[in-house]
């Protein structure tokens, strides 16, 4: 695989033009694009086709709750603890190499899982999965650094982000149909023909640029301090919805993550070779870019993550009838982005942003608005206005961290981002998922009290709560069906306030974001943005 790499000194400047020489299919611009396109695609893909197969995994292997949750935790964990080290590795050994070995490491733990006849073996091969997948995502954007010159690289990063929008939002469409008509196995089996494709074009057409600055050594310190730290702030965050906020447990591992953050930062401005060079962050673009992509997700997708459950347990929607009515979202970010990607080229990233944000700030508030009556038009309007607020959003932030990065730290600044939106939606689920939890906590036992439903013990009032966050009516078998009616309407009429003050706080996460994005500015060779300094 590494045998055909032909190595290329990077142009210093990212304004200078593809080099003259660039024929055929190695190394062509476009090309190159369509290569980490299928590759990024099965990665996207795979982040919410899994969703869909979580209940017939469960059943067919006899797995527990949460031994499902760790099909997706696992995988989550795992990217986002080591997307940075692994962008470090493309910036030292080259970006196609790292890219072609995401790539057959993803497929080849997809068709492990397929085969996998316990949930043992299934949660195992996920997290490999999130490791190679870890690998192919910052290689990805690498590529497209080293590749495009400056005028265009807007418009690659806009398909870029089109390709992820498109199979982030495809998946459960594509989950349900083959869930429903084929089997659970075959969700992961689908990436095996589309890895060997990915293989194929990578090995045909993908070049191996080098920066003259490249990386000679590894901060092995730096990196087990991070990845120390990442793992206690994600671990942090997933068990916080079942230790609670107040747990010790979550306070502590919150803790560890801050000290192992600490030290990094005291270790990196001390080696001679650090993982993350801290003058990065010298440019106010990068570090407004990486704050705005933390902002960005946690607004979407920790607002996405309950209109899901409003469409399908309140609205009683299948899981591909949910995801049709997300076409409008999908379908805005598959032509906004692009469009963002010229618009930026143009106008520069400030205003595409700030507007995105407020786009995507009124969008969430109108989501705030939707009820038990809502139609499928008011759901297409604001759906259609949140994807058309984050596409300038996803491109251009993407941009501005990858843009004013160094060349040799293109595949950090390619890990960073995607970390930073990993870490982004994480925190969204979590802390929106408390604004839920606390809202329902606080107007069930009014709203069950105000219907004359029988009263409840403290114990069965915690579960019914507990299934109101998630949209289900805590209907227990053989109620009446009078009294289950009531239950119902009570039940959704509870989520729905939840889900109303969790948009609300989306809304003013996304309102803060608008500020961080007058802060941002068109990628330019870190080289002067970083005042010349040698890293």
């Amino acid at each position: 695989m590494t045998s055909q790499t032909t190595v290329e000194k990077a142009p210093k400047d990212p304004q200078d033009p593809i080099p003259a020489q660039v024929k055929g299919l190695r190394g062509h611009p476009w090309l190159t694009l369509f290569a980490v396109a299928i590759g990024v695609m099965m990665v996207a893909l795979d982040g919410t086709i899994v969703a869909i197969a979580n209940p017939a995994i469960q059943k067919d292997l006899g797995a527990t709750f949460a031994d499902v949750q760790w099909i997706t935790n696992g995988y989550f964990l795992a990217l986002a603890v080591t997307l940075i080290t692994a962008g470090k590795l493309g910036d030292r050994f080259g970006h196609r190499q790292t890219f072609l070995i995401g790539v057959v490491g993803f497929a080849a733990a997809s068709a492990a899982i397929g085969l996998s006849d316990s949930i043992t073996l299934v949660v195992t091969f996920r997290v490999l999965q999130g490791l190679f997948g870890a690998l192919l995502m910052p290689a990805a954007l690498g590529l497209l650094r080293a590749t495009f010159p400056a005028e265009k690289l807007n418009m690659a990063i806009g398909i870029w982000g089109m390709v992820i929008g498109a199979s982030t939002a495809g998946g459960p469409i594509l989950g349900g149909l083959l869930v429903e008509h084929v089997s659970w196995q075959s969700v992961f089996f689908i990436n095996v023909p589309v890895g060997v494709i990915a293989l194929v074009l990578g090995v045909l057409i993908l070049k191996d640029h080098r920066a003259e600055n490249a990386p000679r050594s590894f901060d092995i310190l730096g990196i087990l301090l991070l990845s120390t730290a990442m793992f206690c702030l994600v671990w942090a965050l997933i068990k916080a919805p079942a230790w609670g906020w107040g747990d010790g447990r979550t306070w502590g591992f919150i803790a560890a993550s801050v000290v192992c953050f600490a030290f990094f930062a005291f270790w990196e401005n001390r080696v001679a070779e650090p993982l993350i060079p801290l003058k990065l962050f010298r440019s106010v673009p990068l570090a407004a870019g990486t704050v705005l992509m933390v902002l960005m997700a946690i607004a979407f997708l920790g607002g996405l993550f309950f209109v899901t459950f409003f469409l399908q347990n309140v609205h009683g929607m299948s899981p591909v009838d949910s995801g049709l009515h997300l076409l409008p979202l999908t379908g805005m970010m598959i032509v906004g982005s692009p469009l963002a990607g010229a618009m930026i080229t143009k106008t520069g990233p400030r205003v595409p942003l700030a507007g995105g944000m407020v786009l995507t700030a009124v969008a969430m508030f109108g989501m705030s608005t939707l009820d038990t009556d809502t139609g499928s038009l008011p759901m297409s309007i604001w759906f259609a206005l949140l994807g058309l607020g984050l596409a300038p959003v996803m491109v251009g932030a993407t941009e501005v961290i990858v843009g004013n990065a160094p060349m040799e730290l293109s595949g950090v600044a390619g890990g960073l981002q995607q970390a930073a939106m990993q870490i982004g939606g994480s925190l969204g689920t979590a802390v929106l998922g408390a604004v839920m939890a606390s809202k329902v906590d606080s107007d069930l036992p009014g709203n069950w009290a105000d219907a004359q439903l029988p009263p409840l013990s403290p114990a069965q009032l915690d579960q019914a709560a507990e299934a109101v966050q998630v949209g289900v009516p805590p209907v227990a078998p053989g109620t009446p069906p009078e009294l289950a009616e009531k239950i119902v309407g009570v039940a959704h009429d509870t989520f729905i306030s939840g889900m109303g003050l969790a948009c609300l706080v989306a809304a003013g996460v996304a309102a803060v974001a608008v500020f961080v994005a007058l802060l941002t500015k068109r990628g330019a060779n870190a080289d002067a943005g970083m005042g010349g300094a040698h890293i």
